[in-house]
């Protein structure tokens, strides 16, 4: 299974997750505190126009905001422009995965052990996948204690 594979299913799980009005402010309460440079603004401002909740859907404004919180250090962000990059660029998916895991979460974690496992924008490295995908799984990520399993 390639990491295309994965990030599909995985980016299904997310548009699910994101679909959901998880927001009590709507995306212009988002804009101002952004524009002052607030990351998790900056975020939530990125999902609002992934999944066009109170502005049109537009990918490249929301690229645009995950990339100014991923900048600051957000790992949220760090990992969706990670999953943005999978399919086309891995080497860039890889540098925002890697960033995120060494954060601690666990998602980047995982995707990260699969960009390893499957060899996709690294060399390939089962010593190195598995040692994020039980860092992954030791924080309770379902798709890293499976992957595990099936070693």
């Amino acid at each position: 299974m390639k990491l295309r594979n994965v990030t599909i299913v995985v980016g299904l799980f997310v548009t699910m997750l994101f679909t959901q009005p998880l927001f009590a402010h709507n995306a212009e309460d988002y804009r101002k505190a952004a524009e002052q440079g607030d990351a998790n603004a900056q975020y939530k401002l990125g999902v609002c126009y992934a999944n066009g909740e109170g502005v049109q859907k537009d990918n490249a404004e929301a690229i645009k905001w995950y990339r100014k919180a991923a900048e600051q250090g957000h790992a949220k962000a760090q990992c969706t422009l990670g999953v943005y990059y999978s399919d086309g660029n891995p080497v860039e998916a890889v540098k925002w995965f890697r960033k995120a895991a060494e954060q601690g979460d666990a998602q980047a974690q995982y995707f990260l052990g699969a960009c390893y496992d499957f060899g996709e924008g690294v060399v390939k490295d089962k010593v190195e996948a598995t040692k994020w995908l039980r860092k992954s799984a030791a924080q309770g990520y379902k798709n890293a204690q499976e992957a595990l399993e099936k070693r």
